[in-house]
């Protein structure tokens, strides 16, 4: 089973496609919209996946504690992108996010609970916002949040799941060199390359 689900994922991830997020133009969809949204943009892929990749590196409690606050505190940045408050730098923080997360799972960073949290609710809150200031045109923005919400958890699962192949000989070196790939998008999406 976990065979599958690693393969299903690889596949997510070499299919995905840059969305063009973040631009709040045009009217956002309904709980289809929200769904697909993070599924077709890679800054979106990578840092959800490395959520997940580095709970499952830290294991228990942090393999599902970093997947709930994400989205937790993603939720908190939606409701400051929806108020209209500002939010400076909030396409670098997300590129940031896949750099950071990525380089965490790539030398295997043994971060306390703690700090963990902090990054990974950090990173939320730009993930958030961005999303929070788009709501507002959406169709249905409830049915685009709960989409939106879904599919990150979907991507979280996908990062644990890969992260379930430390277990194997070779599967620490495929986990950190997905580490390093997850890195490298974020810089490309930080340097504007993608």
């Amino acid at each position: 089973m976990r065979h599958r689900l690693s393969a299903v994922v690889l596949l997510a991830l070499l299919f995905a496609q840059t969305a063009q997020a973040h631009t709040g133009e045009g009217v956002q969809g309904g709980l289809i919209s929200g769904f697909t949204h993070p599924l077709f943009g890679w800054d979106h892929v990578v840092a959800m996946v490395a959520v997940g990749l580095w709970g499952a590196f830290l294991g228990r409690p942090a393999i599902w504690l970093l997947p709930v606050v994400f989205p937790l505190v993603m939720a908190f940045g939606g409701a400051m992108g929806v108020a209209g408050m500002p939010l400076p730098a909030v396409e670098a923080g997300i590129a940031l996010s896949g750099v950071i997360l990525g380089l965490l799972v790539a030398f295997g960073a043994r971060a306390p609970l703690w700090a963990a949290v902090a990054v990974v609710g950090g990173f939320a809150i730009f993930h958030g916002h961005a999303h929070g200031t788009e709501l507002p045109e959406a169709a249905s923005p409830y049915a685009y949040a709960l989409g939106f919400v879904v599919a990150t958890g979907l991507l979280h699962l996908a990062g644990i799941a890969f992260g379930t192949l430390a277990d194997r000989p070779w599967g620490t070196y495929a986990i950190r060199a997905a580490g390093l790939v997850i890195a490298a998008v974020g810089a490309a999406f930080l340097t504007g390359v993608a």
